[in-house]
């Protein structure tokens, strides 16, 4: 074994711990094992403490809780409607996804949504 190595055992409880620090300053007095916990036990979370589920700033988790068709409910939300209203984000992009010409369609691969996007936006309109 070389010098200074060491063997890292993931644990349980490794992973629901943040892989790196937070950044955004709205969210550093959020407590993540606090808003995990309130995860598992389907509470509702707000909007700082969604940010930190779904690993984005709170300026974007700001802006989902004010798209039509978000499903917030007074200011707070349940993980599994954001889980079930990103899959439908995930499926109306997939489908907007350019077809073949002569009315054909393609099998198009799973893509994460990210690749799905950045395929949507460079498509010719």
């Amino acid at each position: 074994m070389l010098k200074g190595a060491e063997t890292t055992v993931m644990t349980p409880q490794d992973i629901d711990t943040p892989p790196t620090p937070m950044h955004d300053k709205q969210l550093q007095g959020i407590a993540f094992e606090a808003v995990m916990a309130k995860r598992r036990l389907d509470q509702a979370l707000n909007a700082k403490e969604c940010a930190v589920c779904a690993g984005v700033s709170y300026s974007t988790a700001r802006s989902w809780f004010h798209l039509p068709g978000f499903p917030v409910i007074n200011g707070v939300i349940f993980w599994q409607d954001f889980v079930q209203w990103r899959a439908d984000q995930h499926r109306l992009m997939k489908s907007a996804l350019p077809q073949a010409s002569g009315g054909t369609t393609t099998e198009t691969p799973a893509l994460p949504p990210r690749a799905a996007q950045i395929l949507f936006d460079a498509s010719p309109s």
